[in-house]
């Protein structure tokens, strides 16, 4: 069996990607695949931002908490192959012209073909701007930002990342050029409310943060940089998060604006302490998720299994997977409500969504297997965007 260390090897070598980071996109992009599934079949029990304990049971809970370790990684990640695109074997060159490009495209994406697989109309009622926009945004402020010193990005990412829960109380007048600045970059809400309807979803402000600190950690995968210390490195990131977020959230002392108390049980105790906000994440969210996820990504550099390749198929050609599950996703529901006669067709049980976002992928990996290996041979400039 052709092992994954022949698929994608270690950092800096020419033509080669990564493996521990197609692996570790892979699974982010599974987990999101099970989000939206659940927002596909079982919108019926809607989830708030934070959760609420009280009509959110645990099941449902942890299902909705692993899919918040997806945006975050993800965000990293794109921030990390930015800094691996800039700097080839072949030596360093520009990549603002890639990041401009790919910001515009992400955004355009978002506007047109995300809104048409979420709806199934080509003019919906309200445009909502989501993930794919906050990376494209993200990817136009890096384009603007990357050539800083990285002593200085890694700062201004740790900035914005731990600050901008401190801006959480400002407010400017409604409809007023800054009130429209704040909701991108901060505030969720509606840039437009009247005949066009154009909401905020994923405030972008903080995933600014996140990407630059992607960026900034691009050199733990250079050529330069021995395996066993890039995994130390990520280690201890990872657990002075994890560390940080223990002292702030134990005693509810900044980062998280909804505190936690002691619940009935031990469970539901656990499930406050990590009932965390999204929209926008809150610096304990982004603890949470990035403390967890780097010594994952750690972890996943001495993994050489199957489930490891088929998580870096999906890892490989990760736009394209989103769009094709998003289709996939559009058409499930059309037939199911078709055939049932409904409107929408629901699931009754959450493990019922947990079964689908399991099968879904299986039917999408070739697919996507396939344009990823189409993507590395065909040498077409616009597949590498995808």
């Amino acid at each position: 069996m052709e092992r994954l260390d022949k698929l994608a090897v270690h950092a800096g070598v020419a033509g080669k990607r990564i493996a521990s980071i197609d692996v570790a996109r892979g699974l982010v992009m599974l987990l999101m695949t099970l989000d939206h599934v659940r927002e596909t079949f079982f919108l019926q029990h809607q989830v708030s931002d934070p959760m609420d304990l009280a009509a959110t049971g645990p099941a449902l809970f942890f299902s909705r908490l692993a899919a918040h370790f997806c945006a975050p990684m993800f965000v990293f990640l794109t921030g990390l192959s930015a800094w691996l695109y800039a700097h080839p074997a072949a030596g360093p060159r520009d990549a603002t012209g890639f990041l401009v490009k790919r910001g515009l495209l992400l955004i355009a994406l978002e506007i047109v073909a995300v809104n048409f697989a979420w709806t199934g109309t080509l003019l919906p009622s309200v445009v909502y701007l989501q993930v794919i926009w906050a990376i494209g945004l993200a990817m136009l402020a890096l384009a603007l930002l990357h050539r800083l010193p990285l002593p200085l990005l890694a700062l201004l990412g740790a900035v914005i990342v731990g600050g901008h829960n401190a801006l959480s109380g400002l407010s400017f007048a409604p409809g007023s050029p800054a009130q429209l600045a704040w909701t991108v970059l901060e505030q969720r809400g509606f840039l437009l409310d009247g005949a066009l309807r154009i909401k905020v979803s994923y405030p972008v402000l903080a995933w600014i943060g996140v990407i630059l600190l992607g960026y900034a950690a691009g050199p733990l995968y250079a050529a330069s940089t021995a395996p066993a210390l890039r995994r130390r490195r990520l280690l201890a990131i990872g657990a002075a998060c994890l560390a940080l977020l223990l002292v702030l959230r134990g005693f509810n002392l900044y980062g998280e604006a909804a505190p936690w108390t002691a619940q009935a049980d031990a469970l539901h105790t656990a499930m406050g302490f990590l009932n965390f906000t999204k929209y926008p994440p809150s610096l304990d969210f982004l603890l949470l998720t990035l403390g967890c996820g780097l010594p994952l990504l750690a972890w996943l550099e001495r993994i050489d299994a199957a489930p490891a390749r088929v998580l870096a198929a999906f890892g490989g050609a990760p736009l394209f997977y989103y769009l094709l599950h998003l289709y996939a996703l559009l058409a499930l529901q059309k037939l199911a409500a078709g055939a049932a006669g409904v409107a929408r067709a629901d699931v009754a049980h959450i493990w019922q969504v947990w079964t689908i976002a399991a099968l879904l992928p299986l039917a999408l990996y070739w697919p996507t297997r396939w344009f990823g290996h189409y993507k590395r041979s065909s040498g077409k400039g616009w597949v590498k965007y995808f």
